[in-house]
């Protein structure tokens, strides 16, 4: 059975030095030691912000994809305006059910939005999905209260979710390739 490679939203607005601090220094060797590895399809995803402050809205250098992706030759490229890669300008569902790709793996920014929304709509519509955890970071985060957790923090709590709740594997870019 075919697996696809499903990449999320790795675009430049993700570098802007107004991020927080981020975890995983090792993303983009992960990642393309994971795009170098894989033979089934590629699917690309790109976050189009609607929200006119947004360095990853349309027209803006912050939109483009990371050099990381330079000549990945993708099955499909698509973009979206929230997090669940599900919910694009193409209809995912339906270009996998086409494919009879039953199985997903996923790697990209941000680890506990768009990637972990994307597992949780995967696994809800019934894929395997994987999610290559090492290749995908954050950043810090801010909560109601004011506390801030960690990347790291929220990085792990985003595979013990999607562990625990039946929605996704979590795996390292070595098992998978």
């Amino acid at each position: 059975m075919t697996t696809a490679l499903i990449v999320i939203d790795v675009q430049q607005g993700f570098y802007d030095p107004a991020q927080p601090p981020r975890n995983n220094p090792d993303f983009e060797a992960n990642l393309t030691t994971l795009l170098d590895a894989w033979a089934g399809p590629i699917v690309l995803v790109r976050h189009d912000s609607a929200k006119p402050e947004s360095p990853l809205r349309p027209g803006q250098p912050g939109n483009d994809f990371l050099p990381v992706l330079d000549g990945v030759r993708s099955e499909l490229m698509f973009t979206k305006q929230v997090n669940s890669a599900f919910h694009g300008s193409v209809d995912l569902h339906r270009w996998l059910r086409e494919r009879g790709i039953h199985d997903l793996v996923l790697a990209g920014i941000q680890t506990n939005w768009c990637v972990e929304t994307t597992a949780r709509v995967g696994g809800n519509l019934g894929y395997d999905v994987t999610v290559a955890i090492d290749a995908t970071f954050t950043f810090d985060a801010q909560g109601p209260d004011g506390e801030t957790l960690t990347a790291d923090q929220l990085a792990a709590a985003t595979a013990v979710n999607l562990h625990a709740g039946g929605f996704a594997r979590i795996a390292r870019t070595k098992e998978l390739v």
